[in-house]
């Protein structure tokens, strides 16, 4: 019998999960995932991870399958944690969750389950999985979930190959309104239980309260830029094409205090993520302000007003090699190649026609039209029709 591990988090996306292999046959385990201790950041005491703990067990009761609790506090702070830290010291904004299934449900707790003689693991994300037989052996791709308002393949544009061959989404071909009927019928305590919020596996929080465990206030300057200051270079993305222009479409237009003027005060620049619009206590303005710029260094923030500032657009996003993650890594790009695709730079956002450059060090996302709010240290996810090809960290 083919044993699999489920990640139980206590929500009913993993409980539909492990119930639906079970009905299909599986031998089941489920496992919850302790990854924070540390309750002192959240609100509400939202998604507190001793009831999320409780809710598992008693769906793996209600289940008839063994349950385990693994801790890896320690490691998703050396891995998730520190790494937020550094990249928010610098001005740039992380996906935490994009990284946790990377280097903790798809590494560390896929590692556990292969150790206790698992198969595969599985989770309940809203996206899909499919085999294929190539000319280059069997591979796994990722797809989008059916269901377009809940998709979350987004979420696992940084998985391995060698780590989607042994995952399995077994609520991936649902709506989330199935989901739900589903646990309903089958009685499960976790069949009306809220979505979690906030950061994975830490629950809703106060980021800035988050921050300042390491990141200490510091007051600065809020500096609004006229929208007269600043332009958008805009090409036709079927002219001729290089590195060169590639790198000055990419790069954030060149802000200094000499541009603006001095509206406000904030409590430290790094606290902030380009395109924010709330939580930065200005007013009196016709429009709402944008953050157009951080500069992490100075300790300043610029802001535009209004969301069609030209500030706030760029028709190119640029990526560091490392950072590349090609689902198939047999389907990678050369140095020199380039090939269209439909891209999003932030969860849930609209897929946006693109072109992907690649050269030796770094690649290039050329838009067809400028995106707003392009933010370094999000990640860029390009797909073929339903399959999620593969991404990079925005610089």
């Amino acid at each position: 019998m083919t044993r699999v591990v489920v990640g139980l988090s206590g929500g009913v996306d993993s409980s539909v999960a492990a119930l639906l292999l079970k009905q299909q046959g599986y031998e089941v385990i489920g496992m919850f995932m302790r990854n924070w201790n540390d309750e002192s950041v959240t609100l509400n005491n939202e998604c507190p991870w001793v009831d999320d703990s409780q809710d598992a067990l008693m769906v793996a009761d209600a289940l008839g399958i063994p349950f385990r609790v693994v801790d890896y506090s320690e490691s998703y702070r050396k891995r998730i944690v520190d790494y937020m830290f550094s990249e928010y010291q610098v001005g740039r904004t992380p996906n935490p969750d994009v990284l946790c299934n990377r280097e903790i449900k798809f590494d560390l707790f896929l590692e556990e389950a292969l150790k206790i003689g698992a198969d595969y693991v599985a989770t309940g994300h809203y996206c899909r999985k499919e085999v294929q037989q190539t000319d280059y052996g069997q591979i796994s791709r990722l797809l989008k979930g059916a269901d377009p308002a809940k998709d979350q393949s987004y979420f696992l544009c940084q998985v391995r190959q060698s780590q989607l061959a042994h995952a399995l989404f077994p609520i991936g071909h649902l709506k989330k309104t199935d989901v739900r009927k589903i646990a309903e019928q089958y009685q499960l305590i976790t069949a009306r239980k809220k979505d979690s919020q906030g950061l994975c596996f830490i629950g809703k929080v106060s980021l800035p309260e988050f921050l300042q465990q390491q990141l200490k206030p510091k007051k600065g300057r809020i500096i609004s830029i006229p929208p007269e200051a600043v332009t958008t270079e805009i090409i036709d993305p079927s002219a001729e094409i290089n590195e060169e222009v590639l790198d000055r479409l990419s790069s954030p237009c060149k802000l200094h205090p000499e541009m603006g003027s001095v509206i406000g005060e904030h409590n430290g620049a790094h606290y902030y993520t380009i395109g924010q619009r709330k939580g930065l206590g200005l007013g009196g303005m016709k429009q709402p302000p944008f953050v157009i710029g951080i500069d992490a260094r100075e300790n300043i923030l610029y802001v535009g007003e209004g969301e069609n500032h030209p500030g706030l657009y760029r028709q190119a996003l640029k990526m560091s090699a490392s950072s590349i993650n090609w689902i198939v890594p047999e389907e990678r790009l050369a140095a020199g190649e380039s090939r269209k695709y439909m891209c999003r730079i932030r969860y849930r956002q609209n897929l946006e026609p693109a072109a992907l450059f690649v050269f030796e060090n770094y690649s290039y996302l050329l838009f067809d039209t400028p995106q707003k709010a392009i933010t370094p240290g999000q990640f860029a996810v390009w797909y073929e029709d339903d399959y999620l090809i593969g991404s990079g960290v925005i610089d």
